[in-house]
């Protein structure tokens, strides 16, 4: 099953390298990883997706508990979440279905980031399915020249979050 797990970890120098480090000594995949500062500049949230049986993310989340940076962890699709993520696709779109790529973009909520002539870059977010999806339908009027995700991120819905404080 695909898990998408949010870590506040020290934002400090080889913190990120820890983490990945106990994936792969474990043998562990991770599909995407993001990174950034939060609201308190001296912690991180690294939010990954990995694939796995619930008993081998309950043992990857012990492990992770166990490195000296990481602060708190949350299984983000165990309970109910908001997941978006970024796509950045480059295509070069035949003459004649300018029309249908526009209309695409727009039904999804997307932009067109650059038309230039020989090719349009477009933006567009939503839950990892839904930028499949869109990537699919995309391809059958335009030819795909480059396809760059962010990978999902997510937050709790509600009152939840994830905080310093375990």
């Amino acid at each position: 099953m695909r898990h998408i797990i949010s870590i506040l970890l020290q934002n400090e120098a080889g913190a990120l390298s820890r983490v990945s480090s106990l994936f792969t000594t474990r043998g562990y995949n991770i599909e995407s990883l993001s990174v950034a500062p939060t609201e308190d500049p001296s912690l991180s949230r690294l939010t990954l997706v990995t694939l796995g049986s619930d008993q081998v993310i309950s043992q990857i989340n012990k492990q992770l508990h166990k490195l000296v940076d990481v602060v708190n962890i949350a299984d983000m699709t165990l309970g109910d979440h908001l997941e978006r993520e970024l796509l950045l696709l480059k295509v070069t779109i035949p003459p004649g279905a300018e029309d249908a790529v526009h209309a695409l973009v727009e039904s999804r909520q997307g932009r067109v980031l650059d038309d230039a002539h020989a090719n349009y870059t477009l933006e567009l977010t939503g839950a990892s399915g839904q930028l499949d999806e869109f990537i699919d339908k995309v391809s059958t009027h335009a030819d795909i020249l480059a396809v760059v995700r962010s990978g999902p991120m997510a937050i709790a819905r509600g009152q939840r979050v994830l905080s310093a404080i375990a």
